[in-house]
């Protein structure tokens, strides 16, 4: 049996970041990458499989996904090898989030919690600057201002 945990295997991450036990430091690490902005007092980790919505598509499965006592999702994924859509996937998964907010008939306003997607990539994309962090979100093209703060992506 190994000493130590692997935090770039998918049992390792879950193990040091999705578990019950180590909520805090789950809380801990998002509270340093939103520091500043928001401060996460709890998190509920939530079902990380999520059935298709219709029966021809299929089902999402997150590394981790949880929620804030405010409703804010956030899904935590950690990717080791290179993927060419994975920003495709990202926006998928944020994407999803969102639309399994909505409640059936008319009477829904539209109203919506934030998702947030914190992803640790073991690679750089190729079109992302070398940074160590990188922060997306919806803003208006030409004057960068932030349209939305219902969706966000860091990746690290």
């Amino acid at each position: 049996m190994a000493k130590y945990i692997n935090p770039f295997t998918d049992v390792g991450f879950k193990r040091i970041f999705g578990q019950e036990l180590s909520k805090p430091l789950l809380l801990d690490f998002l509270n340093s990458l939103f520091e500043g902005e928001k401060r996460i007092v709890n998190l509920t980790f939530l079902d990380k499989e999520q059935p298709a919505l219709f029966e021809e598509d299929r089902s999402l499965i997150y590394d981790i996904y949880c929620e804030t006592d405010e409703g804010e999702k956030i899904i935590v994924e950690m990717q080791n090898k290179s993927q060419p859509f994975f920003k495709n996937r990202s926006i998928y998964y944020v994407s999803e989030s969102i639309a399994r907010q909505g409640e059936r008939g008319s009477s829904w306003n539209y109203e919506i919690d934030s998702v947030y997607l914190v992803a640790f990539l073991n690679f750089s994309p190729l079109d992302f600057k070398k940074q160590f962090r990188t922060d997306v979100v919806l803003a208006e093209k030409d004057t960068k201002e932030q349209f939305s703060d219902k969706l966000r992506m860091i990746y690290l």
